[in-house]
């Protein structure tokens, strides 16, 4: 909890440069130790040792959260606090890009358009150029996968999205499919709606284990791939994207009043059609 977010240095320990105090600043979720063999060959994300704000040390649901200045991007002026603090989550669109570099995507299937599947179709969009595809059970968050670019979109309760998939590719499937709902029968859709030679990428985490045909992954050479979190320079990407007006972050969020924060967090739980995302800010921010 807390661990997408951006502030103003209030104060510095010792030794740090103390004209850092005023300076805005985003912020990672992640801190590495910078020296584990994971970190020395770049998977700084990765870290053997690695904290997460709000689960191995305080979060930002505060007004004030310490943070190493080895985890902070200069907060960009033209950027507002309800689009800068989401650069973490959109990092995490970017990493899912990068990780898919070897592979060609024209067309890409994204499960879940919550806040990481928009995210992830965004990015998709914005980097590779891909036409997507976003399904889910919610007719109010597709209307905002339409509205944010992608080419299709599908209820999962009333269409076999697989089928559909392999319909509009020449029955082949699509070259790409995020899982950003993390169900075992998601998973599995995201396989049976790959072409041979694709890509599953599974960022959602809803449910750990599942039933898979192995078969269904080797003869046709799929590939699976894991994704976690994001490195530091692609939260600076995502920044990049966000002033660039190429990735869209705050028409389908809302902000709240870090006092009216137990509220919004219960409004979330239990969200309405457009409930996606909200972002507490402090009083003197809102």
């Amino acid at each position: 909890m807390g661990h997408e977010f951006c502030g103003i240095v209030e104060d510095v320990g010792t030794p740090a440069d103390r004209s850092l105090i005023g300076r805005r600043f985003v912020s990672n979720s992640v801190i590495s130790c910078g020296h584990c063999v994971r970190c020395r060959r770049g998977d700084t994300h990765l870290c053997a040792a690695r904290q997460v704000f709000g689960m191995h040390r305080a979060g930002a649901f505060a007004e004030f959260v310490r943070v190493p200045m080895s985890v902070l991007i200069p907060w960009p002026d033209d950027l507002s606090a309800q689009a800068a603090c989401l650069a973490e989550p959109l990092a995490n669109g970017v990493h899912v890009v990068n990780l898919t570099k070897h592979l060609p995507v024209h067309s890409a299937l994204v499960i879940g358009a919550g806040p990481i599947g928009l995210m992830c179709q965004q990015a998709l969009q914005a980097i590779r150029g891909a036409k997507t595809i976003v399904a889910d059970v919610s007719d109010g968050r597709l209307a905002v996968a339409q509205r944010l670019g992608a080419s299709h979109i599908l209820n999962a309760r009333s269409h076999d999205v697989a089928a559909e998939c392999r319909s509009w590719t020449e029955g082949e499937g699509v070259d790409l499919v995020v899982d950003a709902a993390g169900s075992g029968t998601t998973k599995r859709v995201s396989l049976a709606a790959l072409r041979p030679g694709g890509a599953a990428v599974w960022i959602g985490l809803h449910e750990n284990r599942m039933e898979l045909d192995s078969y269904e992954v080797t003869l046709p050479e799929k590939q699976v791939l894991g994704t976690y979190a994001a490195k530091k320079e692609e939260l600076a990407e995502a920044l990049v994207l966000m002033q660039s007006g190429k990735v869209d972050v705050t028409s389908w969020t809302e902000c709240i009043p870090l006092d009216e924060s137990v509220a919004g967090f219960q409004r979330m739980l239990h969200p309405g059609p457009v409930d996606l995302k909200a972002v507490f800010l402090p009083s003197a921010q809102t």
